[in-house]
């Protein structure tokens, strides 16, 4: 994809409150109850601050989980979702609007431009592919959108220890390791995410 054309589907970025954030998780729910719990306890909270869902569509695992608290608790939940995957990621009735796109190209375009944020919740090579394409877009500067990693019992320690090897051997530069913004509950990660991108704001304002 062309790197205007993933401007015009990620957008311009935020100003202000979240008003919708994209979760990328399994379409398991893994095993430990720690990531089931850490799913409801994400959906609870955007629910109490009144942010939408978008995510991948599914119906099942961690996806099912958030999809269906965020839904319950009266915020909207936009799926996006190719047919290909319908059969393994959907099962029983779907949850809030279900947005059918061509292929996962479009599907991660489309979760991008109708979110405000991002946040990963544990998942496999889907998951970590859908947030390492953010990381990379950010540091593209195709958007400026917070990156978040709820890295619930650990599960992330790897991959953050990789990126910091990549700054250590010169692969990413030292700036680009804090795109990432990470912490181990969804409180203190939504609150993290909010200072980052009021701290950015700040700094648009005194540029203007």
């Amino acid at each position: 994809m062309e790197e205007n054309q993933l401007e015009n589907a990620v957008g311009s970025g935020i100003k202000g409150r979240f008003k919708r954030i994209c979760v990328f998780c399994g379409s398991r729910s893994g095993n430990r109850a720690s990531f089931s719990e850490a799913a409801l306890d994400l959906g609870k909270k955007l629910v109490e601050r009144k942010i939408d869902l978008v995510y991948g569509g599914g119906s099942v695992g961690l996806m099912g989980l958030i999809s269906k608290a965020v839904f319950d608790g009266g915020c909207h939940v936009l799926g996006v979702i190719p047919p290909a995957l319908l059969p393994s990621e959907i099962s029983g009735e779907t949850i809030g609007e279900l947005k059918r796109v061509a292929d996962m190209h479009e599907r991660k375009s489309e979760m991008a431009k109708n979110a405000d944020a991002f946040i990963a919740l544990p998942g496999g090579y889907g998951t970590m592919e859908e947030l390492l394409e953010v990381i990379a877009w950010f540091q593209l500067g195709i958007h400026d959108k917070p990156v978040g990693i709820l890295n619930v019992d650990g599960y992330y320690n790897d991959l953050l220890a990789l990126f910091e090897k990549g700054v250590k051997e010169g692969f990413i530069e030292d700036s680009a390791s804090h795109i990432i913004i990470s912490a181990d509950n969804a409180e203190e990660l939504i609150r993290k995410m909010e200072v980052d991108v009021g701290e950015k704001t700040s700094k648009k304002r005194k540029r203007s």
